[in-house]
Parts: structure tokens; sequence; C-alpha cells
């Protein structure tokens, strides 16, 4: 089973799978050199780049990420203000510090290759090390795959069918829908509570509240910064921040805030979070990057505008939402560069659905048919980022689904949660719909918007 904390993970921006994926692949694979003595003997490390990571590289900083993965950072912990500095004095230089502890040569134009022509068959984000000595032989390669929301899978791994972790029974091992409701129905729990229970099988209850709780405090921070901080984000396409101007708009009103209000509250909040993704700021994969926003809207507004709103219940929204994304992860995809957008704001709208239908006081049915609405009607969604940047149409794109999500958990809440498409058949859906997709609309910026902008 998937931890909830591995769904959660806090990250940076502006991109889970090109960069908090290749991050953490980069310093894996040093950790690896450093394990089996060939650092010691290593002079230069060459980077190779395939499919969707070559083609929208630059655009989703998958160059940074690598740079800082390979001095030993990782996203959890390093600082978005000092990764600016630190990646400007490695260009100067020329050089770099692997795992921050030896210096070696590093000519970017050279060492970081985008082969944009080519694709290894496991999944199109791929990320080939190569390690060499004084004389350029070959000391240690590894290939790796960031397949979404901040996953990676070793070539290796995947080859010898060797799992990376300790793997422990879970008291409700579910990957479909059906198995997750027949274990809420033999048992009378809520879908929080069987994801809890699972969790407990690897953390106390004190660590799991902690964590929990730390995950939220990253979420509302990002809201808060989001409608701070102004300006332009980075990039090249001079995308003026909006939230911080709506957000005056917003706490300007005296009245109490009426149902459009709700959700221009809402909007603000989503966009929020996505404008500090897009500027490389500390966020929650939530379930990837580029979907960042709709879990942490959907859920402050519920804190704010839900009086029965308490911490316990904050907890129990998160839960639910992992429980209804591990079956994504685990049946279908949460990689736009593998099913396209639908694998991202979709799962995120649909997740964000059911665990406000749960916090909402819905039987378990209601909120397994609140989030298929969530997915539903977000089928066929491309993901064509402009200029491979995570700002148009994902900023939206985000705000868009959070409302669609309030939305689609009302309309589950107002049935008696009876429903003729199933949970898990809108899954299978959206897989095969993924699979169906040209590739052009499965991040690679060749397709949809990212060529049929108007120039300026």
């Amino acid at each position: 089973m998937i931890s909830v904390f591995e769904l959660f993970s806090i990250g940076v921006g502006p991109s889970s799978s090109h960069t908090v994926g290749p991050m953490r692949a980069a310093k894996q694979f040093m950790t690896y050199c450093q394990e089996n003595g060939s650092l010691n003997v290593l002079h230069s490390v060459c980077v190779d780049l395939y499919g969707s990571l070559a083609l929208t590289g630059k655009g989703h900083a998958t160059d940074i990420a690598i740079l800082m993965g390979l001095e030993g950072y990782t996203p959890e912990a390093v600082d978005p203000d000092f990764i600016k500095t630190r990646i400007l004095e490695i260009r100067q230089e020329g050089k770099i510090r692997l795992l921050n502890q030896k210096e070696t040569p590093f000519k970017e134009s050279e060492q970081l290759r985008y082969l944009v022509t080519e694709t290894l068959p496991y999944h199109t984000n791929a990320i080939r090390f190569i390690a060499l000595d004084n004389n350029k032989n070959l000391v240690a390669t590894e290939t790796y795959y960031s397949v979404g929301g901040g996953f990676i899978v070793n070539e290796r791994d995947i080859h010898t069918k060797t799992p990376t972790t300790i793997q422990k029974p879970v008291p409700y091992p579910f990957t479909t829908a059906k198995e997750l409701l027949y274990f809420c129905d033999r048992d009378q729990k809520k879908i929080s509570e069987i994801v809890l229970e699972n969790e407990r099988v690897w953390r106390n209850d004190a660590e799991i509240k902690e964590l929990l709780h730390k995950i939220w405090m990253v979420m509302q921070g990002c809201i808060e910064a989001g409608c701070r901080n102004e300006g332009i984000l980075p990039g090249g396409l001079q995308v003026v921040r909006r939230a911080p101007g709506l957000y005056q708009q917003l706490i300007s009103k005296s009245k109490f805030p009426t149902e459009f209000d709700m959700m221009a509250w809402l909007n603000c909040y989503a966009m929020a979070v996505n404008e500090e993704n897009a500027a490389g700021g500390k966020v929650v994969t939530a379930p990837t990057n580029g979907a960042a926003g709709i879990i942490p809207s959907v859920l402050n507004y519920y804190r704010v505008f839900n009086p029965h709103a308490t911490e316990e219940k904050i907890g129990e929204f998160l839960l639910t939402a992992a429980g209804i994304g591990i079956l994504y992860k685990e049946k279908a995809s949460i990689s736009g560069a593998e099913v396209g957008c639908q694998g991202e704001v979709g799962v995120a709208c649909s997740m964000a659905a059911g665990a406000l239908a749960e916090v909402l006081g819905g039987t378990v049915m209601q909120v397994e048919n609140a989030a298929e609405i969530g997915m539903e009607h977000h089928l066929g969604l491309t993901c064509d980022p402009i200029a491979g940047l995570v700002q148009i149409p994902c900023i939206e794109r985000n705000a868009m689904a959070a409302v669609r999500a309030v939305n689609a958990a009302q309309l589950a809440l107002m049935e008696s949660g009876e429903h003729k498409v199933s949970l898990d058949k809108v899954i299978i859906t959206m897989a095969r719909t993924g699979q169906d997709m040209m590739t052009i609309y499965k991040e690679t910026s060749k397709g949809g918007l990212a060529v049929n902008h108007p120039e300026c």
C-alpha cells in the first residue's frame, strides 16, 4: 500500500514529475555512487533526459532540480531561496559539489543533455545518469523514471522486480473502490478510518497527527504566501500574479460573504498556491505539483466557511483524499506526461470532491459518487503547458477544478449515493483515455494551447 505521506509530500515547484522526481533521482544516484565506492574515483557526471523531461525540462526547472539533487539536496528540505543562489554559483564557477562533499567540473551545456527525439520504453519521463572517471571510463550508471507525483522508479528494480522498500501487510489491502467500499461496509467505517488503520502499520497516532498537521500547515502557508507575493512569474511569458489582487478585492468587502464571494475565495486560494508553485516555492504534491492548488483550496474553503470545521476534520479530509488518490495511483496514473492533465487536475478534483463530501457528513456511497463526478467531467483533459511552464493554462485550471470539486460534492450529497457509473469504471476509463491520447497532448508542449496561443 502507498502511504498517505508518499501521496502528500512536501517539495518545491514547479512540477512534481519534472522537478521533485528528478531531484530525488539525482540524490539517489549520488547515494548509490557513495555506497558502491564509485564516488571516490568519479571525475564527472553526465545526465541524459528523455521524452517529456527533455521536451519541457527547461520550463519545469528539471535542470535546476538535477543540479541540486547531485549536490545532495532533497525537495522536502531545500530552501527555494537557497536554490536560486546556489544555481547561480554552479553556473558561474562551472563546478558542482557532489553530495556537498566532492567538487568536480560541470559544464552544463555538455553534461546535461536534452534528447528530445528519444524515449525509453517504461515511461516518457526518463533520466539516465552516467558517472565517469578521470580517463572517461564508466564507473556507474543508473536510469530512473519519474512517474508522477514525485514518485521515482529505478530501472534496475523494474527488471529484477525488487521492491524498493520493505512491504508490511496492512489490515485493509485495497486497490479498487469496490474493495474499499467492501471494507467500509463490513466494518462500518468511513474511508478516512480505513486509511488511518492502514497508516498505523507505519506510524503511531501521534506521528500521523503531527504529519497531517505539518502537511496542512505547508498548504496553508502556500496559500498565504501566494496571496501576499506580487510580481511577474519566471519563465518569459510575463504572467502577472493575480491572487494578491483578488485577495485585496475580497478582504475589502465588509459584508457577510455571499455564495458568489465564497467561490471567489476558492478561486483565490487555488490560484495563490499554483502561482507559488510556478515561482518555485514550497508546496505539497497533492497529488502532483501541477494540481497542487485544488486540495488546499477546497480544504481551506471548508475551514473558513464551515462553522463545524475542526483540526480533526481537516485530518479526516486529508486521509479521505489520500484514500481516493491511492486508487488512481494503483489503477491508472497521476502523471500528466502519461495520461494528460486528467491524471493531475482530474485526480485532484476527484480527491477533493470525495474528501469534502465525507467531512460534510456524506455516506460512503455519497463520497464515492462525489469522487466519480469529479473525474468524470475531466476525462480527456490534455496537458499542453505553453512554453513548458506550469502557468498557462495550469493556474486557472486549478481554480476551475476546485470549484468543480465543491460542486461535485454538493451534487453527491443531494442524492442517496446511487449512481450508474462507479468510481472504478471512471478510473479505468481515465487510464484508457490516457493511452489513446496523442502524445503531443501529454506534457510535451507540442500540441494544444502550447502551439496555438497568439504571439504577442
